[in-house]
């Protein structure tokens, strides 16, 4: 309970992305659901210090309206790049337009996501719409993009190139992953939507931590976090009963931006890597079940067979 208190309600932010992040031109970064929320205040802050920022989302209309806004209160333009990260071909596509646009890349941010939709709803090769989503497509488009993040890791001064995994603090509220639960089944429909979504998140940060395990020695940084309890279109899903009775325990959306752009960006995190941290911009505990490797070993051959075929 202390710990939910305490990420709930965390103490005033040490860190001020405004006086903090360095100035980053030359970087060029990806933010997945850019386009509102938490990962258009990301892009704005990015923006802000001179980075290339790729806004990575589904709708090309909405994209382009955040685009516009945020060309208006930085005064530099994001770039659109169409990603639909529940259709495993419109990721490899994705990618490869990227990386047929630029040589490296710096800094993914794996941003974007569903939370409680409807359980009928499923990706379009036939997953759980949050874990298909949230986690195996958020990995398919990391590992698509691996030649352009080693590639932004040689040509960084530092030698690093950044993975910024977007979990929440549903990862530590169950502690594995149903592996007979990530298609549609008994066993899905049983475990219930905000059981998947806790599933997702858990799976978010078991891939992080796999993922910084079996790069770091090419240069990759990775790391997952819970970015806060904010108010975002990411609850456009949850019961207005239920929404009403948590609003009092949600913050303002900016605030959601700031663990993640600290991780992303401050030059303290070049010498970590497969951390796990809360808000706001505060290292926390490792989500208990994503500490046994062999969940990570497990997720990641489960991720690389339904990998086959969409190259």
């Amino acid at each position: 309970m202390a710990s939910f208190l305490s990420e709930t309600f965390p103490p005033k932010s040490k860190f001020d992305p405004e006086r903090d992040i360095p100035d980053l031109a030359g970087k060029v970064v990806i933010v997945t659901g850019g386009n509102t929320g938490i990962g258009k205040h990301t892009i704005q802050a990015l923006l802000s210090k001179n980075a290339k920022v790729y806004m990575a989302a589904r709708s090309k209309e909405k994209a382009e309206d955040a685009i516009a806004e945020l060309k208006g209160l930085t005064g530099k333009d994001a770039v659109f790049l169409q990603l639909d990260l529940a259709n495993l071909d419109s990721i490899t596509k994705a990618a490869n337009e990227f990386m047929s646009k630029e040589p490296a890349l710096h800094l993914l941010f794996n941003n974007g996501g569903v939370m409680i939709p409807p359980l009928d709803q499923l990706t379009s090769d036939g997953y759980d719409l949050q874990f298909g989503t949230n986690v195996l497509g958020h990995a398919h488009f990391t590992l698509c993009l691996l030649p352009a993040l080693l590639a932004g890791a040689k040509s960084s001064s530092d030698g690093k190139a950044r993975v910024v995994n977007t979990a929440s603090n549903g990862a530590t509220f169950i502690n594995k992953i149903d592996f007979d639960a990530l298609r549609d089944g008994p066993k899905r429909q049983k475990m219930g939507k905000l059981n998947l979504y806790y599933q997702s998140k858990l799976g978010n940060v078991v891939f992080s931590n796999e993922l910084a395990k079996r790069y770091a020695s090419q240069g990759i940084i990775s790391h997952s976090l819970n970015p806060g309890s904010v108010k975002s279109d990411l609850s456009r899903h949850t019961p207005s009963l239920l929404l009403g009775l948590v609003s009092w325990m949600q913050h303002p959306v900016e605030f959601g931006a700031l663990t993640q752009l600290w991780v992303g960006t401050s030059p303290e995190m070049i010498d970590t890597n497969g951390g796990y941290f809360i808000p706001w911009a505060r290292v926390g505990n490792m989500p208990t079940g994503a500490l046994n490797s062999e969940v990570g070993l497990k997720l990641w051959d489960w991720i690389e067979e339904q990998r086959k075929g969409h190259f």
